[in-house]
Order: C-alpha cells, then structure tokens, then sequence
C-alpha cells in the first residue's frame, strides 16, 4: 500500500535533530515536504476507506495543515532570548513527535 512507501519518504525527510540547519528556508521546505506527503496520504486513505473513516481522515487533514502553518510560522519567529540552536532543535524534536503521532493515526485506517 502507499503508506508502506510514505514511511520510507518520511525516513529519508525526517527532520534531523543532528545536523546543522543550513538556513531557515531549507527547514520551511522540508517542513513543506513531510505535510505535503502526509496530505496526499491521508487523501489517498479517505478515497479507498469506508464512510466512517472518511470523518476521522478530514479531522486529520485538518490536523496536518495547522500542524504545516504552525510550524512555518515558527521558523520565522523565534522566540526571543532562546539560542538559536537550541530553539531549532527544539522545533525539530516537537515537528518529528507530531509527524509520528499522524502517521501512527493514519496507520489505524
């Protein structure tokens, strides 16, 4: 099924913690990528699911477009006083947590 390849994109995309962030637009284009996927994803799940999936799967497409502009907006804002290496891995750390947390909702339809 395509959710078996989506996890092995999101293997490869996944926001390293580790590495140092070139700049601030490479972080918002992956940020861009990993939403854009999960999208396609969940869209891809509502059309083959049944009429009682299709609920959840606009709940969850909802979730992954406030979780996109959220994070798009805090990589342009960051929060004053905090060093900025610190702030980004934080960014990463939380943006990974919640990319599992749907793709772990996404694996129950």
């Amino acid at each position: 099924m395509l959710l078996s390849y989506f996890f092995h994109i999101f293997a490869n995309w996944k926001l390293q913690t580790t590495d140092i962030m070139a700049n601030k637009r490479t972080l918002k284009h992956r940020i861009k990528i990993i939403c854009g996927e999960l999208f396609a994803e969940t869209v891809a799940a509502s059309l083959y699911g049944t009429h009682h999936q299709q609920g959840n799967c606009e709940s969850l497409l909802f979730s992954i477009v406030k979780t996109q502009e959220n994070y798009l907006n805090r990589v342009g804002h960051p929060e004053p006083g905090m060093p900025a290496a610190k702030y980004y891995k934080d960014l990463k750390e939380k943006f990974n947590t919640e990319v599992e947390e749907i793709i772990s909702q996404l694996s129950n339809f």
